[in-house]
């Protein structure tokens, strides 16, 4: 036991040298001009089989105005969350992913919504930065009828088809097979997109991550697996679950990516590296080097494995959301006042939005029936007792 205490503490001085590492500084301008502001990343980023991409990442004002803002919307959204979950209004299973923003809003801003993204269960930032709303997540989070899977799906099924995103999925790395079919159908159709799934540590070791990765790389699909690497699957560090842990050498023949996850404008980077790759191609793997704030889940306080320590020194070296703050003011595209106004808005946002989701009803009971047979087969759905028809399918 000691054994494993002394090694869990020299893996969290591991990741609190590399915030401090990344902090100084922490995104150091370059050149700007009157429409664009060029920065550099935090840190370099580390190819496998591929020449890396540039530090330097062109950005605006606008941009990172819109970064802040969406940020600061998921982590208020998540914190809210939190607090459903304890007051009972959200039950079953529920992921959080504040301290991993940076991986939603940097992707989205090198990609389109013709762009398709599927992901596991820590997918609520994910939804609203494809274009879901508030209303419709705070709903499915409590089971009510206006939320994006009409109050079925929960905290871990999200879905949004029209905005390209094809879900969370409770199943541990089963999203990535799924993933690599949509990339599949992308090259079916010559339609020029990528395909984006998103998988953390924990499901890096799962067999069918292999299997998917080198059907696509003989394909050569336009598939770009996405390691959201916070350092914890469940509740167990990644040494310990993992023999080599640089898990965008993972896929050996196929080229990949480490990024500094904690850094939108590096994941923008390096995601817009990767569609082109991709495209021209075939696959690719982006480790993102992230970190979440909460537990594995709600019912993990996430302190037994690694110490509160570790934890505020991220926050404090490596914070996405600080970060873009910093920017901000070092380029006096705004000031403390209107970010903390920002902030106030979002907060008015998160509660407009919970309000009007207890309003939303629970889900008709027929919708217990629907989505599970193909529509124009007449199919009639029975009780246990086959007597009596419970409903007659379209």
């Amino acid at each position: 036991m000691a054994l494993l205490t002394s090694r869990n503490a020299a893996a969290g001085g591991k990741l609190l040298r590399c915030a401090a590492a990344a902090a100084i500084p922490t995104i150091r301008q370059l050149s700007s001009s009157a429409s664009t502001i060029t920065v550099e990343t935090s840190v370099p980023f580390t190819g496998h089989r591929i020449d890396p991409p540039s530090r330097s990442v062109e950005t605006t004002s606008e941009e990172l105005m819109s970064f802040f803002r969406d940020m600061a919307l998921m982590r208020r959204m998540e914190i809210a969350a939190d607090s459903l979950y304890k007051a009972k209004l959200i039950r079953g299973f529920c992921h959080l992913y504040d301290g991993q923003e940076a991986v939603a809003v940097g992707m989205e801003a090198a990609i389109t919504k013709k762009d398709c993204i599927i992901t596991a269960y820590r997918d609520h930032c994910i939804f609203l930065g494809r274009g879901g709303t508030l209303l419709e997540s705070f709903a499915e989070l409590m089971g009510r009828k206006d939320g994006c899977s009409r109050g079925k799906g929960g905290s871990m099924h999200f879905y949004k088809k029209e905005g390209g995103f094809y879900g969370g999925h409770g199943i541990v790395g089963a999203q990535v097979p799924l993933g690599c079919g949509i990339a599949l159908a992308q090259k079916y159709r010559n339609d020029e997109n990528v395909t984006f799934a998103l998988y953390g540590d924990g499901a890096a070791n799962q067999g069918q991550l292999f299997e998917a990765l080198n059907m696509s790389a003989l394909m050569d699909l336009p598939a770009i697996l996405v390691c959201e690497n916070n350092h914890y699957g469940m509740g167990t560090a990644e040494w310990r679950a993992a023999k080599s842990p640089s898990y965008y050498k993972r896929g050996d023949y196929v080229p990949g990516l480490k990024v500094d996850g904690m850094d939108a404008l590096a994941v923008k980077q390096a995601c817009s590296f990767a569609k082109q790759y991709a495209l021209k191609n075939g696959p690719i793997i982006l480790e993102m080097d992230t970190y979440r704030y909460h537990g594995h889940s709600m019912s993990d306080p996430g302190s037994t494995y690694r110490t509160r320590e570790e934890i505020t020194g991220i926050r404090q070296e490596r914070d996405p959301i600080e970060r873009v703050r910093k920017l901000l003011l070092a380029h006096d595209i705004a000031n403390e006042k209107e970010l903390k106004d920002i902030e106030k808005e979002v907060r008015k946002e998160v509660d407009d939005a919970i309000a009007k989701a207890k309003e939303s009803p629970m889900p008709d009971p027929s919708e217990l029936f629907t989505n599970i047979y193909v529509k124009g087969f007449g199919s009639e759905s029975f009780g246990a007792d086959r007597k009596e028809v419970r409903a007659t399918l379209p």
